[in-house]
């Protein structure tokens, strides 16, 4: 065998289902941001022009079941980011992703109790919340198990698509975020 056949055999080949796995959190995010752009476009257009703002009078009218949805959800998002930031595996990773899953799990139960501006039956939202809580227990067992690899992928997932994901879709023109930070 010539030195450029040992080489070509000892290199790996391109795998796209590997690629796939291995970025799919990404790719999904880089979907749920071309779908928001989209639909946040499309409503865009048929509205006067809209101007940044910060009011929280929606939130403190809304109902309790929204605050909580809410307090729950800004833990998840800042608790979320300091784990994915931090160092993994330490006491202090263990306590704060339980905190994060109880919160996690807080903002997908309490989504079920919430219907947007389109009338009173589940969205696209609601499925992201039945596919957390599916996941949820799942990424806890692969870390009870040291199936560190899958623990990842399965809360990167539920951060990804649970909070960035459907949080994106809260910004939404006729929904309670965009009320708070927009005006027309």
């Amino acid at each position: 065998m010539t030195t450029l056949e040992a080489h070509l055999s000892a290199r790996p080949r391109f795998s796209l289902w590997a690629w796939r796995k291995a970025n799919v959190n990404k790719i999904n995010l880089a979907i749920g941001a071309v779908a928001f752009g989209m639909v946040s476009w499309l409503i865009l257009q048929q509205m006067p022009p809209v101007h940044f703002r910060l009011d929280l009078t929606p939130l403190l009218a809304a109902p309790a079941m929204v605050k909580v949805h809410v307090a729950a959800a800004i833990t998840v998002f800042t608790v979320g980011f300091a784990l994915m930031a931090g160092i993994k595996g330490n006491t202090l990773h263990r306590v704060l992703g339980y905190g994060w899953v109880v919160a996690m799990a807080t903002t997908a139960i309490s989504s079920f109790m919430l219907f947007g501006p389109v009338g009173s039956y589940f969205s696209l939202i609601h499925a992201l919340s039945a596919w957390t809580l599916i996941v949820l227990p799942m990424g806890i067992a692969a870390a009870r198990k040291g199936n560190i690899r899958s623990h990842r992928q399965a809360m990167t997932g539920v951060f990804t698509g649970g909070m960035l994901i459907a949080g994106l879709f809260t910004f939404l023109p006729g929904r309670l975020m965009w009320d708070i930070f927009f005006t027309t």
